[in-house]
């Protein structure tokens, strides 16, 4: 089935009134005091936030947002370290990626703890986006996306197996896939001819991983370090498969060119953003109201509609159509093995990029 984004852009009052009629979060009796500065990715994605996200939150709880532009979240964790050490707080609530969570966790007073009484939406959400450590809960899942199989299906069949990619009959020079290593690609392999996760536990694991990459090598036209570079390998015909994101392949496939994002047998690479209260924030309380709203059902459908991201809880606890959840999710899913990434990046990395270099 052809994946297409013509999601429906409901009024956004409508909805945003249900989702704070169902959130259950009372209005405030001073609410000029209450204020809450949120970071979220720059661009469409927090423009989208300022749109369709905050003022239903507002009208919910009485708490004014002040929007604060955050980079990617491994260059936002470096501003907000040196935010701290200046006792400054740019953000009381900042996204961070799983595998920058993990990292601001092992820096000390960098992070609070949320206060999960005043987060009970988040009961709902698959146990797994709500990270926690021994100081308490330090990241609510946001939202996710997903890294998905894309074919030209005016060019191929569609296989069943991510395994189908190292056929050489079919595919020689002719695949488009993700260069970075902690890009997924190496999660892919491992989940598809090995024990997912657990192969990355030792070094002969992740060697045998890169080994059985090599193996694809014939097949691969362009290991692409940017979007727009496999966009146009699949426009230009260079490519007529490989990694991509499953919602910019929604969009290129609703503006109508011949592109099926799809999930194989074996699952396709989801990652997420959590929101993450910093420590220096004395807004735990509105910061653990936000998080709630955005974890109910009713929200949760809001921002896969109007920003396209996949929601952190079940089709059936949402009121998204089957096109609508299929736009911007799908299953199984691929966990990246985000603690190897960090705990043996040296090595990984520079194994995955001598594969790459070799001639």
């Amino acid at each position: 089935m052809t994946i297409k984004t013509n999601l429906n852009r409901r009024t956004f009052l409508k909805t945003s009134a249900a989702a704070a009629a169902a959130s259950g979060l009372a209005s405030p009796l001073i609410a000029q005091d209450r204020v809450l500065k949120i970071g979220s990715y720059g661009g469409y994605f927090e423009d989208s936030f300022k749109q369709y996200v905050y003022p239903g939150f507002t009208e919910a709880t009485g708490i004014t947002v002040e929007s604060v532009t955050q980079p990617n979240s491994a260059d936002w964790l470096i501003s907000m370290q040196q935010a701290a050490m200046a006792g400054n707080v740019p953000a009381d609530l900042s996204l961070y990626g799983r595998d920058t969570l993990i990292k601001a966790s092992r820096s000390e007073g960098l992070l609070s703890p949320l206060d999960m009484s005043m987060v009970p939406a988040a009961d709902k959400l698959d146990p797994y986006f709500v990270y926690e450590d021994g100081a308490g809960v330090l990241g609510v899942g946001a939202m996710s996306w997903f890294s998905s199989m894309v074919i030209n299906p005016d060019e191929i069949d569609a296989p069943e197996s991510w395994a189908d990619f190292w056929d050489t009959s079919v595919f020689e020079q002719s695949l488009g896939i993700v260069r970075r290593f902690n890009g997924g690609f190496m999660d892919i392999v491992a989940a598809t001819f090995f024990d997912g996760e657990e192969t990355f536990a030792t070094n002969d694991g992740i060697m045998a991983i890169i080994d059985k990459a090599r193996e694809l090598k014939p097949n691969v036209a362009l290991w692409w370090s940017a979007e727009s570079q496999m966009e146009q390998g699949m426009k230009n015909l260079d490519v007529v498969a490989g990694t991509y994101y499953h919602d910019v392949a929604g969009i290129m496939a609703a503006d109508g060119f011949p592109i099926l994002s799809m999930f194989p047998k074996e699952g396709c690479v989801q990652d997420y953003g959590s929101w993450c209260l910093s420590g220096l924030s004395d807004k735990g309380a509105e910061a653990a109201e936000f998080v709630n709203y955005s974890s109910t059902p009713e929200v949760q459908a809001v921002m896969s509609r109007m920003i396209g991201t996949a929601p952190l809880l079940a089709q059936a606890d949402t009121d998204l159509t089957d096109e609508e959840f299929a736009a911007v999710s799908g299953s199984p899913s691929i966990r990246p093995a985000y603690s190897a990434y960090l705990d043996n990046e040296t090595f990984i990395q520079e194994s995955w990029d001598a594969m790459l270099a070799e001639g």
